[in-house]
Formats: C-alpha cells, structure tokens, sequence
C-alpha cells in the first residue's frame, strides 16, 4: 500500500496493444506504472480500467492534481475502423470551388499505377453546398454574402440533415468575414450541430489544405466529443473531477474542452508523447541530440531532439499509407496542424511472421495486436517477433509483466518451428532471422528521421523504450553507427511517463506572403504580439500560470517561386537565416534569389511544475540464474539482472539481460550497460 495522503498527476497512453499508465505522487515523489489490455471499439474501457486499477492501490482515494493522456481515437476513425463511423457533413465552400477537396493536388500515391484510387471524399459531392461571395487575396470583398444567399444556403443544409458542418471560403485566411457571419447564423438555425470554419482552423494559403483541414475536424468532432464525455462522465462517477488533458500532435497539452472544438490537433497525439518524454530525459542527461525510438506491440516510432528540441513538421495527411516509414503523399487527407516529426512503421512485438509464395520469410505488416496476441500468450499460433525473442531466450522463459503474465514458451518453439519447416531451417535460425528482417525494417525509420533530414545519427544517442524497444535498441544503433543508448525507468510506459512531463502548448499561425527585404522589423513585431496575446489567453484559461508561457517566434520562408517552405527562427535577418537552413538542408544555397516569408509562427509553451525525484526503493540482489541466448548457432550462458536491484555504477558486460516488469534490455555482445541512478546507458566496447 502507498501513502494515504497521496497526490497524483496520471498519465495514460492508450495504445494498439496495451494502455499504459504512470503516476507520480507529488508530494512524495512515488512512482507507480500500470498496464492494462486496451479495447480498441471502446478506448474509454481501457482507460477507466487503468483508473481503477491504480485506485486499487490507495487504502483511502488518492487526490488528483491533473490526468493527461493521449489516444488514436481519431487516427482509428478515419481508417475507418469498427463502431466509429464517420459522421454525415456538409461543406459550405465558395461558388465555383466545391470540388476542390476532391481533386486536391496532382500527386498520385502509386505512380506506375493506372488505376490508383484516392481516398474517398469525406464529404459527398451533393453535400458541398456553393454559396455566391467571394473575396481575394488581399482580404478585400469582391462579392457581398447577402442574406438571402444565407437562407438559401441554411436551407439546403436542412435538407441534408448533417451531424457536423465545414465551412471552407476562398481566400478566408486573409479575411474570415464571411465565414465567420455564415457560422453564426448556421449555429443559430442548427443548435448542437457542430461548425468548423476554415479562417480559425488553419488561417493559412492554399485552399485545398485548408479546406480539407476543416473537414477533417468536422468529421472528427462528433466522434472525440463523444469520447471526451463518456470518459469525463466516467471519471466524475469515480470521484475524480480534475482537468482532463489531452496529448496533440504537436507534442503538447490541451484540455478535453479545448480538443473537442479542434480535434484534427490530436490525430497524431499517440506517438507524440513518447518524443516529449525523450526530450525530458534528455534535458535531465544533458544530451542535447537524441533519437527516440519506440517499439511497442503494434508498431516502431522514430522521433528526433536536435539541441534539446523536439523536431515538428507543419503538415501531414492523415490516414494515409506509408512505404518502409515514408508518408505516401496522396494516399490520406491533408491536415495542417503541426505534429511531432515522426516515421513510423509496423514493426512491434506483435507483428506476425510469415512465408510467402515464393517460401520467403517476411515480418509483418499485419500484427497480432492485444487479442489474440502472440502465440505464447496461449491464444494464437502464428508466430510474432515475441515469439522470436522467447525462442532465442531474450525474453523471460516463464511469465512476461513481473511474473504476472506467463507466456506458454513450448507454443512459441511450435509456432516459429511451423515457418522454419517450411523454409528448410532450424526453429532458432528462423527466429534469429525473424529478428535481423525487423531490425532491418526498424534501422530504415531511424535513417528516415536522421539522415534522410540533413542529421548524422552518429551525433545522437539512442533513448529506446516501449515494450520491446530495448531487446532490439543494441542491433540498431550498431547499425546506425551510434557509440551510446539510453533506456528510462520502465520503458514499456515511458511514453505515458511524457505525459507527465508534457507542457500545455498552443501553435498559431498568420499567412504573410511577402518579400523578406520589404517586410519592416515592427510590422513583424507586432503580428508577433497580436499572436502572443492570443497565445496567453489560450494558455491561461486552460490552467497556465502567469508569467511562466515562453513564446518562441518562427518562420515559414521559401526562395521566390518555390513551391515548399522550411522552418526559420525569427531573427533580425529573416533571409541570411533561410539560406543558412537551406544549405545544411540540401547542400546549397541560393543567396542571389530573394526570399519570401510565407507565414509567421508562435508556439506557446506552459510548463508543468517539474516533478520530484524518484522516490521508490531500490533493493540489493545478485544476478538471476544465467539464461541461454542463442549466439552464433547456440545457446550461450547470459547473467540475468532485475533492474530494480541495479545500484549506481552496477556494469553489465554483454551478452546480458536485464529484467523490468514492463520490459527487458537486451546488452549484446560488444557492448556495456552501466546503471546511471535510475537509468540504464549501453556503450559501446
């Protein structure tokens, strides 16, 4: 039993496999980590579950400073999966241009494709509704929105009964008039129904993104508000009435109210808290560059801090396909929100092995997930890389968790022993290969986010975490040339442990378009200060104390006649600042060609207070009896380290093992693990 009088701050990640969650007691400095099965046709379920079971650990009810946790609830509703269905919406949109959402660009996802499909419109065509106005670029009215034109427009939206709304206007990001007019009177005629306006949810040029941002959030909007309710109302039934955050794609906090109005913010908020809490770690280690990689039971992420900075993209397409960890442009729906930089791919402990027709061994895509998960879990008989790491001996022989899950190992022997018949090999040289094809597929989506963005991998450390990120960290970073690996205090809930940590954060935008050398330093500034104070309200009435909302100033800047932007720190020269970025990002720079700012950025920050050191004992003990590992075509003798009984200055040479509840670190010939207080380095010899 832990303190009567604790205070928690929770964090919850709800995963493919498994929801985890963490808490700190603030008063004490406790650590506790839970897992339990999530249910992905009700994500609610498995957080509540997480919620009682750590209530379970409190002879009298815990006080909650606050609970943030992210989800794939939105990122599951467009794929389209099971008991949540997209909503019927409508489109208002400018005459002439209600088919923009459909064309889109001219990327084809599958370019050799004749007959390459795009994704289906989230709004049918005879629900995009034309209404007569129009203003140019410059904000100016070309055409009045009449009343008349109003009624008819809120008319036809009658007729269509819709759940939700979208209103999409040309040219609405330099002047959202109309929009805004429109809105007020659709809100008026359908009370409940909500409407998303593009000049609030991206204010940014270019009206195919824009306004297939806006659809997207209204899609979203009746399923994440539902979700957000059930969960509150669950909650308060507990007794628990705090704020409720949840994790957006840009790596920070918003509460629940504020995402239901702009849930298209959190379709990246799974992966995201993972990044945020790698970027923590950093901080505390004084590592500037770190390359987070994740594994969990479904999928492999890979995220990068670059001199203590979260690395974040402007855009993404939700939904969308991906090849060896590269978004496939053109396969999802464009959302510009800015995301944690991320590649990812389908490579966790529940990715099933398989033989194809020309009797080759391939890992994945498809994964086992929670249910019925690998086969020594006793419910399946397909072999998962799980299964490998147990045939191989890397994994605990008996029980999974602490010794609260046993795993059946005879079942994952017959499951690997299947595939290895049918390719003319022994079951271990068959898990040993189901291992080096997913750490090849693995070592890609780390290139992706290092070498493929200008970074050599060897300037970074590695943080791995997730449930199976550290039995596979050694063979990766020895793939990538990096000399040193970090894994935190419970890996396999590290990404909740974000959570934890994660600031509120707000990220605005206004569209410039205008030539660096004509733009004078107090127009920036005060396009700055109009978004600052913006920013501050947004911050404050979600909880941010006074004065400690940092605000950092960037740019979206482009060569004139370029068609992509990059990134920019806002400083006193704005071009001599591009071409610098320019040069390391591609090698060149093309100083006689000016340069164009495209828009003005602000990311508000808000810091949570920072959390008390850890407080859980640490016991004494020897090394576990040795386990087999198969090396080299036999089973090697390797030491076996609970990780708990790991002292200060405690040096492991490889091959070994060393055992956590949540996960196991795997130190592998050529390398040296050494206990750093409560976290693990693995050199290399």
């Amino acid at each position: 039993m832990t303190s009567k009088h604790a205070t928690l701050r929770v964090g919850i990640d709800v995963g493919g496999t498994f929801t985890d969650l963490a808490a700190v007691d603030t008063s004490t400095g406790e650590r506790i980590s839970l897992k339990v099965t999530s249910t992905p046709q009700a994500p609610e379920q498995g957080v509540i579950a997480a919620i009682e079971l750590l209530l379970g650990h409190f002879p009298v009810p815990p006080r909650f400073e606050h609970i943030a946790h992210s989800t794939t609830i939105a990122t599951n509703a467009l794929l389209g999966q099971i008991h949540l269905e997209l909503p019927r919406v409508v489109l208002l949109t400018t005459a002439g241009f209600r088919d923009v959402i459909e064309i889109g660009r001219q990327n084809r996802s599958e370019v050799y494709n004749l007959f390459v499909t795009r994704p289906k419109p989230l709004v049918a065509r005879g629900d995009r509704i034309a209404v007569r106005e129009r203003i140019d670029y410059r904000g100016e009215v070309l055409l009045p929105l009449e009343e008349s034109e109003i009624d008819r427009a809120i008319a036809q939206v009658r007729d269509r009964k819709p759940e939700s709304i979208a209103i999409g206007f040309l040219h609405s990001y330099a002047n959202g008039a109309h929009e805004r007019i429109l809105a007020a009177a659709l809100a008026a005629a359908f009370p409940g129904i909500p409407v998303t306006l593009s000049c609030t949810i991206d204010p940014e040029y270019r009206e195919y993104e824009r306004f297939s941002t806006a659809v997207v959030n209204a899609a979203l909007m009746p399923i994440v508000r539902g979700y957000i309710e059930r969960l509150a109302q669950a909650l308060k039934a507990r007794g628990i009435s705090v704020p409720l955050y949840v994790m957006q794609s840009n790596g920070g906090l918003a509460t629940a109210e504020r995402i239901a109005d702009t849930p298209a913010a959190i379709i990246e908020s799974g992966p995201a808290s993972g990044v945020i809490a790698a970027a923590e770690l950093a901080r505390d280690a004084d590592i500037p560059c770190m390359l987070s990689f994740d594994m969990g039971g479904t999928s492999a992420k890979a995220g990068t801090i670059v001199d203590g900075v979260v690395q974040v993209a402007a855009e993404f397409e939700a939904a969308g396909s991906t090849h060896s960890g590269r978004s496939i442009k053109g396969s999802g729906y464009p959302v510009r929100f800015p995301f944690v930089d991320l590649a990812e791919i389908s490579a966790g402990g529940g990715t099933i092995a398989w033989i194809d027709e020309a009797s080759a061994l391939r890992v994945g895509p498809l994964s086992a997930g929670a249910d019925p998960g690998p086969a020594c879990y006793g419910r399946s008989d397909r072999a998962t890389v799980t299964d490998a790491n147990v045939v191989l001996g890397r994994l605990n022989q008996k029980a999974l968790a602490g010794g609260t899950f046993p795993i059946d190992v005879k079942r994952s022997h017959a499951a690997i022993g299947t595939l290895a018949e049918a390719i003319g090999l022994s079951t271990q040289e068959t898990a040993a290969g189901i291992v080096r094809i997913v750490d090849a597929q693995m070592a890609k989506v780390l290139h992706i986010v290092t070498t493929e963005r200008g970074l050599d991998p060897r300037d970074f450390a590695l943080v791995a975490f997730g449930g199976n990120g550290p039995l596979h960290a050694c063979a990766l970073a020895t793939e990538l040339g990096m000399r040193r690996i970090v894994i935190p205090q419970s890996p396999g809930v590290f990404s909740a442990r974000g959570l934890l940590v994660a600031p509120l954060q707000a990220a605005l935008v206004k569209t410039l378009l205008q030539p660096a050398e004509e733009i004078a330093t107090a127009q920036l500034d005060a396009i700055f200060s109009e978004l600052e104070g913006e920013a501050n309200s947004l911050l404050r009435a979600q909880g941010a104390a006074n004065g400690k909302i940092a605000m950092r100033r960037h740019f979206d800047a482009r060569y004139r006649g370029q068609s992509f932007e990059l990134e920019i720190g806002a400083g006193k020269d704005a071009a001599r600042a591009f071409h610098d970025e320019h040069r390391r990002r591609y090698g060149y720079a093309a100083e006689e060609e000016g340069v164009e700012l495209v828009s003005v950025r602000l990311t508000a920050t808000a810091r949570l207070e920072k959390l008390p050191r850890d407080a859980n004992v640490r016991r004494n003990g020897a090394p576990a009896a040795p386990r087999g590992i198969w090396l080299d075509g036999e089973y090697t003798p390797a030491a076996v380290h609970d990780r708990n009984a790991l002292f200060d200055g405690t040096s492991i040479k490889g091959p070994g093992l060393i055992e956590e509840p949540d996960s196991c670190t795997y130190v592998a010939p050529g390398w040296i693990g050494r206990a750093e207080g409560s976290t693990l380095i693995l050199e290399s010899a």
